[in-house]
């Protein structure tokens, strides 16, 4: 059976499954839209969790990243596991005491504040607007390549797909969707790992087997860095960030992680505040399984790929290669006309161009695996990306309908009429996020990376703040979420985007204080934390039952069910 006809069998029997749960499992109330009628067991909360977390970003792009950046790319590895830890440990329970749908509702009644609210659904917005460019982004790689269609076409085929199993289920459809994009998402990404691993070391551990020697006894990193220095790239196993920036880009990614309202979200899906504590632990052994895994990937893939293009002939490459180049993604200029590829460090010699999104989906055809495998690849990258988009549609359609509509606009609104407005918000939200796709500001994880350091600067210090301090008032926390995301989105606009400024002094040597625009969510939480404890300190108390609303929150006898106010 050819690739071609394999790959559409997997992918769209991946597909029917995902419509299947949707329609069994459709949402009929607004509590089942929002919160999956808030029964779901910690085992499949902890699986859908993993599967909304673990989104295009890391199925895909991570690995590329590292593959390319070698040491630097560490930063989002060690960002992400970290930033989950601390979202399980320190607010999840807390805030599913609350009891909430929502992060804008949990600002808005803790601020006691209709500013505060509206404010929160702003940010809820931009974050996950610029969170879903990603995963259109990713699904548009992996249409185009594996169904052989253009980038756009492909991101129209999964606007289509995810907008019907969203609005459809809403949460209670999508967490059931989720449990099976898990379940894809890490066979598809695991089987190559191991495949490779025994091929090239003997070791059926990937996690070991990176680390492990080759058949010529030398050890796989020190061949990697060889193979580097041959070419005049830097060595895989050094850096070339500052020690600044890394711990800044690390520290942005955590803390958006624990600001994520797509993620926190999912622990108000479980009956009891114990649940959430369950879900998270079961979560983060799931996370654990691909982000240990996806340091060695990067290295299988890397190292494969020098071995297979650098001075081969072009006539001579297999099949993939030009399949790759069709999607616009690889691109061969022979700048010397000798039929060579030239794949070095200098810009003005190299003649290969690689997009650090297609190394994970293409490393499965470089080493040469079964048909099967590359097909399984192409429906777990699908997966990553729906089961992301999904979460992320919620949110958008939950600011909308729930905390827009009904909180702030129209209070007198029918259940019925809020469930429809959320579906409505889904359809909008699902244009704009393919808008968004097809016009992504740069490859899937750094377009994800974005929206963590606007988590981090606008939800992390409200949402810890409004847990553990009493004395932190409505003006405080508007007047810092505010500052840190505007000046978190100057930034990005200024020195990723050039909307503004002069664009030749938009590069690294013009960042301010050496820190990259993935990495300047830490400085505007910074910001946000300064600015919203002045504020607060200059302006009236909150209120007597704002404070036993914070006690009751951390009280530890929460283990029973949740308390809403």
């Amino acid at each position: 059976m050819s690739l071609q006809l394999l790959t559409y069998i997997v992918v769209g029997l991946s597909f029917a499954l995902y419509i299947g749960i949707a329609i069994w499992s459709r949402a009929g109330s607004t509590k089942d839209f929002y919160v999956a009628g808030g029964g779901v067991s910690p085992l499949a909360n902890g699986m859908a969790t993993a599967a909304d977390w673990m989104s295009a970003a890391s199925f895909i792009s991570m690995a590329g990243i590292i593959s390319f950046s070698g040491y630097d790319g560490s930063v989002y590895l060690m960002g992400w596991t970290g930033g989950y830890v601390l979202l399980a440990l320190l607010l999840a329970p807390y805030l599913r005491k609350f009891g909430k749908f929502t992060v804008p509702d949990f600002i808005g009644d803790r601020y006691y504040s209709r500013t505060a609210r509206l404010v929160a659904i702003i940010c809820a917005l931009f974050v996950s607007f610029t969170y879903i460019a990603g995963q259109m982004r990713g699904v548009g790689v992996v249409f185009s390549r594996f169904l052989e269609v253009e980038v756009n076409t492909g991101v129209y085929v999964g606007m289509a797909i995810v907008l019907f199993y969203s609005v459809l289920g809403g949460m209670k459809g999508i967490t059931y969707t989720q449990v099976a994009q898990y379940c894809i998402m890490i066979f598809a990404f695991m089987v190559p790992a191991i495949f490779i691993s025994i091929q090239m070391t003997g070791n059926p551990l990937p996690q070991l087997g990176f680390g492990d020697r080759v058949a010529d006894g030398t050890y796989l990193l020190d061949k990697l860095d060889g193979l580097h220095r041959e070419l005049g790239f830097a060595e895989y196993t050094s850096g070339s960030k500052s020690t600044l920036d890394v711990f800044m880009i690390t520290a942005a990614l955590m803390l958006g992680t624990a600001g994520l309202p797509h993620v926190i979200v999912r622990f108000f899906t479980v009956p009891r505040v114990k649940d959430a504590r369950k879900s998270a632990l079961y979560s983060l052994i799931f996370i654990a399984i691909l982000y240990t895994t996806a340091p060695a990937i990067a290295v299988f893939a890397r190292t494969n790929l020098i071995e297979t293009v650098s001075n081969q002939q072009y006539d001579k490459m297999p099949a993939w290669f030009s399949k790759w180049e069709t999607t616009g993604l690889l691109d061969f200029d022979d700048k010397n006309n000798d039929g060579t590829i030239q794949y070095v460090a200098d810009p003005n010699k190299n003649e290969l161009t690689i997009d650090r999104d297609i190394m994970v989906l293409a490393n499965p055809e470089i080493a040469n695996l079964p048909n099967w495998v590359i097909a399984l690849v192409a429906a777990g990258g699908m997966a990553a990306a729906l089961s992301t988009a999904a979460g992320l549609l919620l949110v958008i359609s939950a600011s909308v309908s729930h905390d827009l509509l009904k909180k702030l606009v129209m209070p007198n609104i029918t259940e019925k009429q809020e469930l429809w407005a959320a579906r409505g918000a889904s359809v909008v939200a699902v244009l704009v996020a393919g808008y968004f796709g097809i016009h992504p500001p740069g490859f899937v994880a750094s377009v994800v990376a974005l929206a963590f350091g606007l988590a981090a600067s606008s939800f992390f210090p409200a949402i810890v703040m409004g847990i553990f301090s009493k004395r932190m008032n409505k003006e405080g926390a508007i007047a810092g979420m505010v500052f840190g995301l505007g000046i978190t989105l100057y930034y990005i606009a200024r020195f990723k985007l050039n909307w503004i400024g002069n664009i030749e002094n938009s590069g690294p040597d013009n960042w301010w204080f050496g820190i990259s625009p993935e990495g300047f969510g830490t400085l505007g939480m910074l910001f946000n934390f300064i600015v919203a404890i002045v504020v607060s300190r200059f302006t009236k108390k909150p209120p007597v039952e704002i404070v036993e609303i914070v006690d009751n929150i951390r009280i530890p006898r929460g283990a029973g069910q949740a308390q809403s106010h």
